[in-house]
């Protein structure tokens, strides 16, 4: 038997890939990995797909550095507006629109560092209604929150945490200098502590290595994650970020394979930059991938959910609920 296959069903059975053999998968011919990814992925998580759309609901003037946003008030970036926390009304419109179009899952994204609790008690209301008239899962991206807080949260009816770590703990003062990575962990602890499910991931193309993107990965498995977010940078003007080059294909394909590895019964999710690759990141969900955050972006416009149903049903996927 050779490595890679040895490689599978060590995923397979144990799923506890090392990282010095991930390193080992990045060096594997293309074609060999993805099509051992993509059958750790129908055995472990059959053909499932979590589909979910997010909601800008609160934007701009965020106080945080990262040097890929288009929000932060550091830089120059053009911003398409800048809002405080959406009103009930248009979270439930929002949430009414994605329900009827089939999404499961609707996240709602908030600029800051992090959510002050009058805000919080304020979202809270908002959960309460979206829960109580549609059908549709909420997730939160309030930032740097407490256990406490997350508890409300929970209590609201929301059932999910998303938190990035985006990189590496090596990398991430390269990117980030106004939090720090403990500070990240922290919370997707704290989430967990008050009874949610977790999500994080990060950007790939910032100026980071493959052992970067792996690091990440095993974090993230060490924390218990099982949706992991593939967002492929999408330089914005104004950012620190705004002359480096955007992943290849290719290149996509294979840290979505080795994640599938490293983490074999996740909802590998790709997210924003999906609409760089050429083929809106269909060679992916058949190199591992088996969720997406579909529709626009924060800043950026995204894949529509109709374009995005049909891919998953012409790929033989089920849109469904996933790592609950």
């Amino acid at each position: 038997m050779d490595l890679i296959q040895e490689l599978k069903e060590k995923a397979l059975t144990s799923g506890d890939i090392s990282r010095e053999e991930a390193l080992l998968l990045a060096g594997f011919p293309l074609e060999e990995l993805t099509e051992a990814a993509e059958e750790i992925r129908r055995k472990k998580c059959g053909q499932g797909f979590d589909l979910c759309t997010i909601v800008n609901g609160k934007c701009g003037r965020c106080s945080e550095d990262c040097k890929y946003c288009a929000q932060s008030a550091h830089y120059q970036a053009k911003c398409t507006e800048a809002y405080g926390l959406l009103p009930t009304e248009k979270l439930l419109e929002g949430a009414r629109h994605n329900a009827a179009r089939g999404v499961l899952r609707y996240s709602i994204v908030t600029s800051g560092r992090k959510l002050s609790n009058q805000e919080v008690e304020q979202v809270c209301e908002s959960i309460r209604v979206i829960r109580g008239e549609t059908g549709i899962q909420v997730c939160v991206s309030f930032g740097l929150l407490e256990e406490g807080q997350f508890r409300t949260i929970k209590e609201a009816g929301a059932s999910r945490v998303h938190c990035n770590l985006e990189s590496s703990a090596r990398f991430f003062p390269e990117i980030c200098t106004t939090h720090t990575y403990e500070d990240k962990i922290n919370t997707l602890k704290a989430a967990k502590e008050a009874g949610l499910s977790v999500c994080s991931g990060g950007i790939l193309g910032l100026g980071e290595t493959m052992e970067d993107r792996i690091d990440m990965v095993l974090t993230a498995r060490e924390l218990g994650v099982k949706s992991v977010p593939v967002n492929l940078l999408n330089p914005i003007a104004g950012t620190p970020m705004e002359n480096r080059k955007p992943l290849t294909n290719e290149e996509a394909r294979r840290c979505v394979a080795i994640f599938r590895f490293l983490i074999p019964d996740a909802s590998i999710r790709l997210a924003g930059g999906r609409g760089l690759l050429g083929d809106k990141g269909e060679q992916c969900f058949k190199s591992g991938a088996n969720a997406a955050i579909s529709g626009d972006m924060l800043t950026t416009a995204g894949i529509t959910v109709e374009t995005d149903r049909k891919l998953v049903k012409r790929l033989g996927f089920e849109v469904r609920l996933d790592n609950e």
